[in-house]
């Protein structure tokens, strides 16, 4: 009769853990039922409910519930950066920026994460962590133009700056980027922070397309008389014979 009970009593326990892992999958979807999973069996329904935290006006709450978020899913980057915006939301700028400086090492490619991303180091005051994530959306062909324009004020502005020196080094440090910075920077970036990342570009080796550049000097000028005029100096000095 005991072992009878035990047995009952385990598949009990496995039914009310299977229909617990279930709800938490179904979170994804539905997020209405996050509260309804055991805390202890909260996986994608953490998510959910640091969500919930961070739209209420509790930002401790959004911290201890991000924390534990980060203990369930280490992995995902959707779980630093919540985490990031609970500190910041309650003040915590400092762990914040340590947050980002862990984060900015896995190489986010989602445009979501990469503005959020973008936008806290911004908070924190590091704008090279900020231009490497503007990098990032700028290559992204999702990202919307209008998004580049007004992150591109807040990431550019400063003339010589972290923010225009971290892009050059990474228009220098690699070709691909060579075309689509030329055709899309030309339309979105600042007319001024894009002729001057683009002369410094070339200064430190960067070997562009010369009809893409004369392309440019023509969209930037359109935009910013003085711009082009400093960007029409970058063209003259590229080699015809370079392609």
């Amino acid at each position: 009769m005991t072992g009878r009970i035990v047995w009952w009593a385990t598949l009990a326990i496995i039914a009310v853990v299977t229909t617990a892992l279930q709800l938490d999958m179904q979170s994804r979807r539905t997020p209405q039922l996050a509260s309804a999973v055991p805390a202890p069996l909260r996986s994608h329904a953490q998510t959910r409910i640091v969500r919930s935290a961070l739209a209420g006006e509790d930002a401790t709450l959004a911290v201890r519930e991000a924390e534990r978020l980060v203990q369930r899913r280490p992995l995902p980057a959707e779980s630093l950066i919540l985490l990031a915006t609970a500190q910041a939301k309650a003040g915590q700028m400092e762990a914040a920026a340590r947050t980002i400086q862990i984060a900015g090492q896995r190489g986010w490619r989602e445009p979501v994460a990469q503005e959020a991303v973008l936008r806290l180091a911004l908070a924190a005051g590091d704008k090279p962590e900020a231009a490497r994530r503007y990098a990032a959306l700028f290559l992204n062909g999702q990202t919307p133009d209008a998004l580049l324009e007004e992150l591109g004020r807040l990431v550019l502005d400063e003339p010589g700056g972290p923010g225009q020196q971290t892009v050059t080094a990474i228009v220098v440090g690699g070709e691909r980027w060579h075309a689509a910075f030329l055709r899309r920077g030309a339309q979105v970036m600042p007319p001024k922070a894009f002729s001057a990342i683009t002369v410094a570009s070339q200064e430190k080796g960067a070997r562009f397309d010369c009809a893409m550049l004369d392309q440019a000097v023509l969209a930037v000028t359109r935009r910013d008389a003085d711009a082009g005029a400093q960007l029409q100096q970058a063209a003259a000095d590229c080699p015809p014979a370079r392609s």
